[in-house]
């Protein structure tokens, strides 16, 4: 009897992580392709069957990469020369993919050696997959078929701005899936089909139970149990560190961010009667951790690094007070300068006197005295753009609401962060705080009862009357669970990337003084 092994590798999320540091800092850290190159050699020189697939959110994430896109984009992409080098058999279309816009991702797409693959996203007109490539079939020289199913989560055109998208429908996730995967295995004649998606979990792997608010933007659960025919779920977009993991029977991984670590799957495979047949999987995850980088590769991408760093040290002006992050939690209890100062900017941009913004994740350093372009991306992390929206002041208290959830109900002993906001991926980003109203957010009471006071300008604001707000692209469409906003009116956008309004602010005013008016707190 013929027996094989093959091996699937993924990566997910890299989030444009290249070099094996936190720019913020700029000190070592266990990320980025040039570790995850290393280990990809080692796997290649023990497997003789094996294939490599990039999940999405490849080219946005790092200073590097915004750098390449907002100031040299006529270059080469950086993370596609790395990954043409590495050899990939084919990469999905992340969320994140469409970020810095179709002309960018059209180049990166022309320069890959490999092809790009979504089954769901289609072109408007035609309604055929946009792109050209829904899958990919790989016969290896032992006969054995392998489909590769591209799926990206649908739930993009809630977050991205309409003319990165224009054009495109982003069909339902598991229908594609049913589609596809039936078209693999009996017009592809594919022994095994792999079905690289995009998304993560809408459920508890175990238990089957409902880890969110079921919306589409995560369907890896519905997937498994829902699509015959999938032997492989390869997953990503929530962040999340999955190996050793069966769904229905189906091997399912995820490799985190930043390229902290590798997807590996295994499948032991018997041929019976003149076709191969899974007999056995195993999934699991390699850490970069310990792992040397692959100084080739840096070396190639050096340009491209020296030019970042160099632009990150620029000084741009001076801060007068602290806008110093000292404790994430305490940034979230009270108004303080750093978040009054990213809300005024925001204000001044829009020419409104509402404004809303989050500190993105626990890991931003705040402002220090002299500032530089490093300061201001290692604080705001994303490419946003702002747009203005006009609301009524029902939705300003739903949305608030929507933000004070973020709190457990009080214990009297220790201020606690909902675990809908911290598992199965952290999303501090979504909790808004606010410029240009006055409120208190008692975390005492249940959720949805929590604002007990909200007021414009001395007096309580008015649930019917409508109000302009500047916020982010990501925000005004919807994301985080903010449906208040969803179609709204837009006043107006600024398409300008909010990390260089912040930037321009400074530069222009050569110094900055933290300020704050102590327009809200939690109370408990």
């Amino acid at each position: 009897m013929e027996n094989m092994e093959l091996v699937i590798l993924e990566t997910s999320d890299v989030h444009g992580n290249i070099y094996p540091i936190n720019y913020g800092t700029n000190k070592a850290a266990d990320v980025g392709l040039a570790k995850i190159a290393s280990l990809v050699k080692n796997e290649r020189t023990r497997n003789p069957y094996l294939l490599f697939v990039d999940n999405g959110d490849l080219i946005q994430g790092t200073p590097l990469m915004y750098h390449f896109a907002r100031i040299e984009p006529a270059k080469p992409n950086p993370m596609i020369m790395l990954a043409n080098e590495m050899q990939y058999d084919a990469a999905v279309f992340g969320n994140h993919e469409f970020n810095y816009g179709k002309e960018l991702l059209s180049s990166a797409i022309h320069e890959s050696t490999f092809p790009w693959i979504s089954a769901n996203i289609l072109d408007s007109k035609t309604k055929k997959p946009y792109y050209g490539k829904p899958y990919l079939v790989k016969e290896f020289s032992n006969g054995l078929r392998v489909g590769i199913l591209g799926l990206t989560t649908p739930y993009i055109p809630n977050w991205e701005q309409p003319e990165h998208i224009e054009g495109l429908v982003f069909e339902d996730a598991v229908a594609a899936a049913k589609k596809w995967v039936k078209h693999l295995k009996e017009k592809e004649q594919a022994d095994v089909v792999i079905v690289s998606y995009h998304g993560g979990f809408e459920r508890d792997l175990e238990s089957g139970e409902p880890t969110e608010t079921i919306t589409g933007e995560n369907q890896g659960y519905q997937i498994c149990y829902e699509v015959e025919g999938v032997d492989v779920l390869l997953t990503g977009h929530q962040h999340r560190l999955i190996g050793d993991s069966h769904v229905n029977g189906v091997p399912v991984v995820q490799p985190g961010s930043n390229g902290a670590a590798l997807g590996k799957v295994t499948l032991f495979l018997e041929k019976q009667e003149g076709k191969w047949v899974i007999k056995e999987s195993i999934s699991k995850l390699i850490s970069v951790s310990g792992a040397e980088a692959d100084t080739i590769l840096l070396e190639n991408v050096k340009e491209y690094e020296t030019s970042t760093q160099s632009w990150l040290d620029l000084p741009i002006g001076r801060i007068e007070g602290d806008m110093v992050v000292h404790d994430p939690m305490s940034i979230r209890l009270q108004d303080n300068a750093l978040i009054e100062f990213f809300n005024r900017v925001q204000m001044e941009a829009a020419g409104v006197d509402i404004s809303s913004t989050a500190l993105f994740d626990n890991h931003s350093p705040g402002l220090k005295e002299n500032v530089t372009m490093r300061d201001v991306v290692s604080n705001y992390i994303y490419p946003n753009t702002l747009k203005v929206l006009r609301i009524t002041g029902k939705d300003i208290k739903d949305a608030l609401e929507r933000s004070a959830s973020y709190f457990k109900e009080y214990n009297g002993e220790k201020i606690e962060v909902n675990p809908a906001f911290s598992d199965p991926k952290p999303q501090h980003f979504n909790y808004d705080m606010w410029e240009g109203i006055d409120y208190l957010i008692d975390i005492r009471k249940p959720h949805g009862e929590r604002i007990v006071k909200l007021e414009y300008k001395g007096a309580p604001i008015d649930f019917t009357k409508e109000y302009e707000v500047v916020m982010n692209n990501y925000r005004a469409g919807g994301g985080g669970e903010y449906f208040m906003f969803k179609d709204k009116p837009v006043v107006k956008e600024i398409q300008t990337d909010v990390s260089e309004l912040i930037a321009n602010y400074i530069l222009e005013r050569k110094a900055v003084k933290a300020s704050v008016n102590h327009n809200w707190k939690v109370i408990y």
